[in-house]
């Protein structure tokens, strides 16, 4: 299936979307109406009926949508028909976390390899079941294994070397858990993940 050309805001509220129907086809509910699925995602269904229209026609008047049927046109449409690999950089306390959370594979992503600067340092602490590679195999293990999506989640001084190697490797996709303003080609898509950034603007709202 062709890419959509969506918006990058809409691109994240479908999979917003996404993340509910998944929910309600656990629970093995068949249909939702916008107004159940604004609910659950937190948006209003207004914004629901727009952000469906830009990849297709939905719903039925008095019924909703089929839950089935709107996950896997979301999920064509987001590329995740199919597993996708992922590869981390940086296994220190926010890369061992991230290595640990159980929700990637549910999602539709599976990480299948780490890298670090100190593998054997890793290794060592013995509480992780993934492959753990020293970092100058980086390039050639996302060249050999077709890896087109990365999670950095490395020191600031790293953060560019790192991403400059992953996308030299035909890395497509960035997570990017690095302080570091990445400097990349604009074909590829990057989300910032900045918690001290994300803390600070939290703050304003206290009282």
């Amino acid at each position: 299936m062709d890419k959509v050309v969506i918006s990058r805001k809409t691109v994240y509220r479908l999979s917003l979307y996404q993340r509910c129907l998944n929910r309600l086809q656990e629970d093995e509910a068949e249909t939702v109406s916008s107004e159940d699925l604004a609910h659950l995602a937190g948006i209003k269904p207004t914004q629901i009926r727009k952000d469906l229209a830009c990849i297709g026609q939905f719903g039925t008047r008095g019924l909703g949508y089929n839950v089935a049927t709107l996950s896997k046109v979301i999920s064509s449409t987001l590329g995740l028909s199919a597993s996708q690999p992922i590869v981390i950089v940086g296994v220190g306390n926010l890369g061992s976390a991230l290595l640990h959370y159980g929700g990637f594979r549910k999602e539709g992503f599976e990480i299948i390899a780490a890298f670090d600067v100190d593998p054997d340092r890793v290794k060592a602490r013995g509480e992780l079941e993934f492959p753990i590679y020293h970092v100058r195999n980086l390039g050639s293990f996302v060249r050999e294994h077709g890896v087109r999506m990365a999670i950095i989640a490395v020191p600031e001084a790293a953060g560019q070397e790192i991403a400059d190697i992953l996308v030299d490797a035909g890395i497509q996709a960035i997570l990017n858990f690095s302080p570091t303003v990445l400097k990349l080609p604009e074909s590829i898509g990057i989300n910032q993940m900045d918690l001290a950034a994300e803390l600070r603007s939290l703050s304003f709202f206290l009282r």
